[in-house]
């Protein structure tokens, strides 16, 4: 007689309709919440960018109202900014933007490729070979991240110096081709890797280069993808080296040259808001395409690395 009221409830097809009716009922609310809230966080991280290229389509008499839309669209602002043509003065800008784009371009894919290979090499003595004081050395080179990028500018500067490397495209590339963070970040992924592949490969009579080479790297491709873009995107971004050991316009990169884009561009006949808007376009977008082809990667890449420390 004690379970029948419960069997009542059970029973009820009321009772069932009102408890999960309440949570479907719910549920589109929810839903409809999150994706208003997704918006809006979205649309703050958006709209600076989406002004940026609206901006860079403006004529001069524009650039600087408050108007998101130009009444009147202007596609030779890119055109100008690569002094492919005269401005609205009739000026040719004093500037080598086509110049700069490529040593962005070239010093960012040097260091990137310099530091895959040095870094995948060190991480795979780290993590796969045994020496003496192998830890011990890794935890000094892993305490060199703790140091600031300023304190070492004035040693390589003067390392530079001696080897009569400044304002060149070595002096740019070789003191960011070793990255203590490229070393580790490697060296835990490949941890993951089982070191039963290592034994097989030496039983089949392969050498610790071929090893390195035919199987490790292959299998660590996501974390090398990651490492990747992380050295391109911090190294095309790089300002304060280039800015200290750059001298002549031929080897200025981007960050820099945007700086002498504005006080050039200004002399004489105004700040051009149009003209910089179309600059920065150009300047992001080698990162949204990176980004956009190897998203993929770098959320696999960052998974896996981080399930062995």
């Amino acid at each position: 007689m004690a379970d029948e009221p419960d069997k009542l409830l059970q029973n009820d097809p009321l009772a069932e309709k009102g408890t999960t009716g309440a949570v479907h009922a719910r549920s589109p609310v929810l839903s409809a919440a999150k994706v208003v809230v997704l918006i809006l966080l979205a649309s703050t991280m958006t709209v600076p960018f989406v002004w940026m290229l609206l901006a860079s389509f403006k004529p001069p008499a524009e650039a600087d109202l408050p108007d998101f839309l130009p009444n009147r669209w202007k596609s030779d602002n890119y055109h100008i900014v690569l002094s492919l043509k005269r401005d609205a003065k009739g000026k040719i800008l004093p500037i080598h933007f086509g110049r700069w784009y490529f040593n962005s371009l070239f010093v960012a894919s040097w260091v990137t490729f310099l530091q895959i290979v040095t870094s995948s090499m060190a991480a795979y003595a780290f993590a796969r070979l045994k020496w003496p004081g192998r830890n011990a050395v890794f935890l000094m080179y892993l305490g060199t991240m703790m140091i600031p990028m300023i304190v070492l500018m004035i040693p390589n500067y003067y390392i530079m110096f001696k080897l009569q490397l400044l304002d060149s495209y070595p002096g740019l590339i070789l003191p960011a081709a070793f990255s203590a963070f490229g070393t580790f970040l490697l060296r835990q992924f490949m941890l993951t890797i089982p070191t039963s592949l290592d034994e097989a490969a030496e039983i089949d009579g392969a050498s610790k280069w071929q090893t390195f080479t035919d199987v490790i790297l292959p299998l660590a491709r996501p974390g090398i993808i990651v490492l990747a873009i992380f050295t391109f995107l911090g190294n095309y971004a790089s300002f304060f080296w280039p800015l200290i050991i750059v001298k002549s316009d031929y080897v200025r990169t981007l960050p820099i040259g945007m700086l002498f884009f504005e006080s050039k561009g200004g002399a004489g006949y105004g700040r051009q808001t149009e003209l910089m808007m179309a600059a920065t376009v150009m300047n992001i977008v080698p990162l949204i395409i990176l980004f956009v082809i190897l998203q993929r990667y770098l959320v696999r890449g960052i998974q896996l690395g981080a399930v062995k420390g």
